[in-house]
């Protein structure tokens, strides 16, 4: 084991083998407020500051929101710390639904990836541009889609060809601009989450 890297906000280890990794997440617990990924021997563990955690409950809920509004059924697993041995691959998303293979996982409380789907949307917001490129994990564990928040902006990839290449449609919601939702987000940030909320549900439904 081999640490090269440490600032205020993460933490990356080198060197790293899957039952150090596995070890690890058995040493850090469920009850944390830290994201890992895990990418063929290199680890990551980051904090993610006030700033990371209101956009992703934000974009988050107005994923559900839309969904909802639309009369669309959706799981949310939220950082769910998915992983497969064989891919030497391991990620917990900022937030993570299931909407095409929803009806094959619906209730479940476990899951696992060598037999059971992949969520078919995962959210990244990335305010503090993590160290570990994490397209790579996820192309290897199989999650189709990506919406990518940083600076204002919303962005989309789409797994093509085990590579991610943005896109200006969700696969999940083709019938909107979903790239807005961040400018709907700060219109109504200073008025508050119900606001946020309505003006999502009224923006999807237009």
């Amino acid at each position: 084991m081999q640490l090269t890297e440490h600032r205020a906000d993460r933490v990356v280890l080198y060197n790293i083998s899957w039952q150090q990794f596995e070890n690890l997440l058995i040493d850090l617990g469920q009850t944390r407020a830290t994201r890992i990924a895990y990418d063929n021997g290199t680890f990551e563990i980051m904090t993610p500051l006030p700033e990371h955690e209101y956009y992703k409950e934000a974009i988050g809920i107005s994923i559900q929101d839309i969904a909802e509004e639309l009369n669309i059924n959706y799981e949310s697993y939220g950082s769910t710390t998915w992983k497969r041995e064989a891919r030497l691959a391991g990620i917990e998303p900022d937030n993570c639904f299931y909407f095409q293979n929803e009806a094959k996982i619906r209730g479940r409380l476990e899951l696992n990836l060598n037999q059971d789907p992949p969520p078919d949307l995962a959210l990244e917001i990335d305010m503090t541009h993590k160290s570990l490129n994490r397209f790579p994990i996820y192309a290897r564990l199989g999650i189709p889609e990506i919406w990518c928040y940083d600076s204002g902006e919303l962005k989309i990839y789409q797994l093509q060809q085990e590579t991610y290449r943005e896109v200006e449609t969700s696969s999940v919601f083709p019938i909107l601009r979903v790239q807005e939702i961040p400018t709907i987000i700060e219109q109504y940030r200073l008025d508050g989450k119900l606001a946020v909320r309505r003006a999502i549900r009224n923006w999807a439904r237009q």
